[in-house]
């Protein structure tokens, strides 16, 4: 019985570094440019779906190759979001800003099942066994994901504590307007934010479809737990949001040795309700953006 628990907090430590990975994105568009950007799901389905089509045929790119092309065309797909869509709507009334991005999510969303169709796909990887710890099964893959969001959250944390453009991130975080008059460059920062929220999403999408399979909706029920997990920490909190992320997938898997799997994605739901009724600024809420 105690290696049954185990295995559910393993398997939630996994799940929960990826759902870690989509919510810091999303938690970095909010704590900078203060909209919920609805679209950041689909940058998890394309980065997935370009990965499986980079190394299936006619490309038939070892995986790890597919995974450079993938992202490149992933961070091109979230600079031009902000670009024709978001830039000049940032002015405007925020209802505008978030209508347009529910519309631009549906639109990639569809352009998904307009080049792939709606089926379940798999990208091909060589079969393995499992590795058994301590009676606790793991794959390579999972290793991979917990190793890979290990990597991205340290390198995170070292650009937004060690360097200037880090600095610079949360300064504007905190104040745009008196950060583009201190003569902090504006452009640089949105490109970063985007680049950063676009690589955590296709990434972590990757590292998905590596461990399950992909269907057009992936992307929509990963911002589901990303958006629980960003209001659990506090909008804007990075670190909080990481925590969300890795409690939602902890919550979700213990969940399972008292309700039926069909059942687990009632916590994400469940927390959002509460979190929007009792304690909308979340556990880790901060007056600024991006720490």
């Amino acid at each position: 019985m105690t290696s049954y628990y185990a295995q559910l907090l393993v398997n939630g430590i996994i799940a929960g570094s990826i759902y870690a990975m989509f919510a810091v994105g999303l938690a970095m568009v909010y704590g900078v440019f203060k909209f919920i950007n609805f679209s950041h799901g689909e940058l998890i389905t394309w980065g997935a779906y370009l990965t499986w089509m980079f190394s299936s045929s006619p490309f038939s790119l070892p995986v790890y190759i597919s995974v450079v092309p993938a992202l490149l065309i992933t961070v091109g797909i979230g600079l031009a979001q902000d670009r024709f869509v978001y830039r000049p709507l940032r002015q405007s009334n925020p209802i505008a800003i978030l209508i347009a991005s529910i519309g631009l999510s549906y639109m990639l969303r569809n352009g998904i099942r307009l080049c792939w169709g709606s089926d379940l796909q798999t990208v091909d990887l060589p079969l393995s066994t499992g590795i058994l710890l301590s009676g606790i099964y793991i794959t390579k893959i999972q290793i991979l994901m917990v190793l890979s969001a290990l990597l991205f959250f340290s390198i995170l944390y070292f650009l937004l504590t060690c360097t200037l453009l880090g600095k610079s991130l949360r300064a504007v975080s905190d104040n745009i307007e008196l950060s583009a008059i201190m003569g902090i460059n504006m452009t640089k920062v949105t490109w970063t934010i985007w680049v950063l929220a676009s690589v955590f999403a296709g990434t972590g999408g990757i590292l998905l479809a590596l461990d399950t399979s992909l269907d057009p909706m992936m992307g929509m029920n990963s911002l589901i737990k990303a958006f629980a997990a960003v209001l659990l920490g506090g909008a804007g909190n990075v670190w909080g949001a990481l925590i969300g992320g890795l409690f939602i997938g902890i919550a979700e898997n213990i969940s399972v040795a008292f309700i039926s799997p069909d059942y687990k994605d009632f916590i994400s739901y469940g927390l959002i309700f509460l979190l929007l009724l009792f304690k909308p600024r979340g556990f880790f809420g901060i007056a600024g953006g991006v720490r």
